[in-house]
Order: C-alpha cells, then sequence, then structure tokens
C-alpha cells in the first residue's frame, strides 16, 4: 500500500512540474519590439544561418523541438550544423525574458 501512496504522490509532483513550466509562458506581442530591435539583423536575412522569419520549412524541424529549446539555444547561444546563435543574439543587455518573448514572436510568424 505505501507503495502505491509514494507512487501517486511522485504522479502529483510531476503533473504539477508540467503545468508550472505550461503557465510560463512568453509574450509574442511584446517580443516583437526585441526582434526588430535585436533579431531582425540576422533573421530577416538568413545572416550565418538563422532561420528567416516567416519561412516554415526552416522553421518547423526547430519548433518541433519545443519552445523549451529554442529559448535555451536563443539565450545560451548555439552552434549547430546549420549555424551558429550568439547568445541573446550578441546583445547581454537583453533579459532571458525578453529573448523569450522575441523567440515566441518569431515563432509565432514562422507557423
Amino acid at each position: 500500500m505505501s507503495r502505491f501512496i509514494t507512487a501517486a504522490l511522485c504522479a502529483v509532483v510531476v503533473v504539477s512540474a508540467g503545468s508550472v513550466e505550461a503557465m510560463a509562458a512568453y509574450n509574442a506581442a511584446a517580443g516583437k519590439a526585441v526582434y526588430e530591435a535585436n533579431c531582425a539583423a540576422c533573421h530577416k536575412v538568413s545572416l550565418m544561418g538563422a532561420p528567416k522569419l516567416g519561412d516554415k520549412a526552416a522553421w518547423a524541424p526547430r519548433i518541433a523541438q519545443g519552445e523549451a529549446l529554442l529559448v535555451s539555444h536563443s539565450i545560451k547561444g548555439f552552434t549547430g550544423k546549420k549555424g551558429v546563435m550568439a547568445p541573446k543574439g550578441g546583445n547581454a543587455k537583453l533579459t532571458d525574458a525578453q529573448v523569450g518573448n522575441a523567440t515566441a514572436y518569431m515563432v509565432q510568424q514562422s507557423k
């Protein structure tokens, strides 16, 4: 019986953690200004392999990996087979939330 209770409590914790992540959504509308001021330089012309805003084919495999990974790569930087993403797009003054908002905006425009 105690194993059942332990398993049930673990399940509740896992479900709760997933719900918290789901609530931590970014604001795509607020991300538009961040995109225009910081991200467009690369994502408008596909500089250094950056997927162009609105290019559904280029964005689809990235979007499929999930928002959390996209935001993490945008904040921390990423080097992949198709290009390079500088941490915070090269602007260390951006907050993680601003980068997340800009990422959400680009994803929204590229679905």
